[in-house]
């Protein structure tokens, strides 16, 4: 499943946003170097070939809502710094007070836009103070969105094809993985045509050497940084590669980097039918709930839904029809945050009467298509297209019967269901994948970084609490914030607890004396 951050929803956003301005935060620490970027930003010691991406000089384009705008270059190909070169969309909210720095931030994925993100969000990210302490940067990682894009269909209809299509044999029979195969291989063939050699280089380590090069373009000494989900894994990355250079760094929903694909996509659907689990505990003590029963009876009426919706061929009113692929789409989208839970009750409970629309509508959503039939980004080919690059998936010697069976024994309920859309086409894909993984790190200590702030959640769906243990431990300066709770990812969401300490170390640097651990 792609790990993007669950945002709230605007009014409990702003509703938060209220209640945080009465909050009387620490005096802020002013970090050395972190002075408005000017246009006589100071070199940078790199070798020559590197100079003019970190010595070019930026225009900014001026917008709306005290947002600006402008484009970074880098190497398309970073062991060939002389050769091609690609563009960085970046979107940048002016700090209001006195300034910190620039704060990079990313919203997960991978394909999230981090420039959409700060351009249309930026209130909601953080917390009111460290928005007027910092200059908050988003960016589009290489091949996302404004940034030299990833292309790969051009025709909405081809896409919606490729996400809602059904089969002529049922899932999880050999005729079933043979289309599969067949539909992604055109999908890839697609990517080439029209990306280029771009899709070979869309790995983690090309995405923070990327980063390194705005922060330097920024003004900025040190990275300051803010990622959420797979964001937290560039900024491991980041970390690791440029161990110095880190700043205030806060991780947020953690991906562990040393897990292996499959183990990682198994540990996800596990969090899952975990997540599903707390939502029907909730569901069964509410009027209305379409379950009856205990919460593990419950579990079981969820699967029969699953096992035999595929049988009942609705449709949706523009025509699509409903497979059980896509219903495990669907409920995925409403457990990444507890403030979806009541439209999963209200989408089980359509499905009672025929009604398949709330289920394409949840699933829309997971796959950014517009009501129009159009999709607003392409969050959906890079999430497989970084997963070819950088792992070993459709390489390590597992069919995709054998991810079937383990993602079915880790998540009982959901897990087969969930990854006929994911893991299975990712295997598919990278099957026909025509560049080889890149060559990545195998330990992520981070020796010599600052400290690092990891935000785990204990029953959050998309990336378990076990990862952001592990990951706070294994890098050197890392640091646990427990949240115990349901979701996925917590900072500046409500939890004042979470809130707070998160904010104290932004503006001063300053950490408690131990696991704040937030309930």
């Amino acid at each position: 499943m792609r790990l993007r951050r669950a945002l709230a929803l605007v009014a409990a956003a702003a509703a938060v946003t209220a209640l945080l301005t009465g909050c009387v935060f620490p005096k802020l620490s002013i970090i050395p170097g972190s002075t408005h970027p000017s246009s006589t930003h100071a070199a940078e010691k790199v070798a020559a070939d590197l100079q003019r991406f970190y010595g070019q000089r930026v225009s900014w384009r001026s917008g709306s809502g005290g947002i600006d705008s402008t484009k970074v270059m880098v190497p398309l190909d970073w062991s060939d710094p002389t050769g091609k070169t690609i563009e960085i969309a970046i979107a940048r909210h002016r700090a209001t007070g006195s300034r910190l720095g620039s704060l990079l931030v990313n919203p997960g994925g991978p394909g999230g836009s981090g420039y959409d993100f700060v351009a249309q969000s930026a209130a909601y990210i953080v917390t009111p103070d460290v928005l007027a302490h910092y200059d908050l940067i988003g960016f589009d990682p290489r091949g996302v969105g404004r940034s030299t894009p990833v292309v790969c269909y051009t025709d909405p209809k081809q896409q919606d094809q490729l996400l809602y299509g059904t089969y002529d044999q049922p899932y999880g029979s050999q005729g079933w993985a043979t289309e599969l195969n067949a539909r992604e291989k055109a999908w890839v063939a697609a990517c080439q045509k029209n990306t280029g050699p771009l899709l070979g280089h869309l790995d983690a380590a090309s995405v923070a050497r990327d980063m390194d090069v705005i922060r330097a373009v920024m003004g900025d000494k040190v990275m300051h940084y803010l990622g959420y989900s797979y964001g937290t894994y560039l900024g491991t990355m980041y970390a690791e590669l440029f161990p110095t250079k880190v700043g205030r760094m806060v991780l947020d929903g953690a991906v562990d980097p040393t897990v292996d694909q499959l183990d990682a996509l198994a540990t996800q659907m596990a969090g899952f039918d975990s997540a599903l689990k707390a939502y029907l505990t909730d569901c069964l003590a509410q009027s209305g709930c379409p379950f009856s029963g205990t919460p593990d009876q419950a579990m079981l009426q969820v699967r029969q839904v699953l096992d035999t919706v595929d049988a009942q061929h609705l449709t949706s009113s523009d025509g699509r029809t409903l497979d059980s692929a896509t219903l495990g789409t669907g409920i995925s989208e409403t457990l990444y945050s507890e403030q979806s839970w009541p439209d999963l009750t209200a989408m089980f409970t359509a499905l009672r009467t025929g009604d398949a629309d709330p289920v394409f509508e949840q699933a829309d959503a997971y796959n950014d298509r517009s009501a129009n039939g159009t999709y607003s980004d392409n969050g959906t080919e890079i999430y497989t297209a970084v997963t070819c690059d950088e792992t070993t998936l459709g390489t390590d010697g597992v069919d995709v019967f054998g991810d079937l069976a383990k993602l079915d024994a880790a998540a009982p309920i959901l897990g087969k269901y969930f990854a006929y859309d994911d893991t299975a086409v990712l295997e598919a894909a990278c099957d026909n994948w025509p560049y080889k993984p890149a060559t990545l790190p195998t330990s992520f200590a981070a020796k010599g970084a600052a400290p690092i702030v990891v935000i785990g959640t204990t029953n959050d769906p998309a990336t378990p609490y076990a990862q952001s243990v592990s990951l706070a431990k294994q890098l050197s300066s890392g640091f646990l914030f427990t949240h115990h709770g349901e979701g996925h990812t917590v900072y500046a969401q409500g939890d004042t607890c979470i809130d707070t300490n998160v904010d104290t170390y932004l503006l001063t640097g300053k950490l408690p004396a131990s696991d704040p651990d937030c309930h």
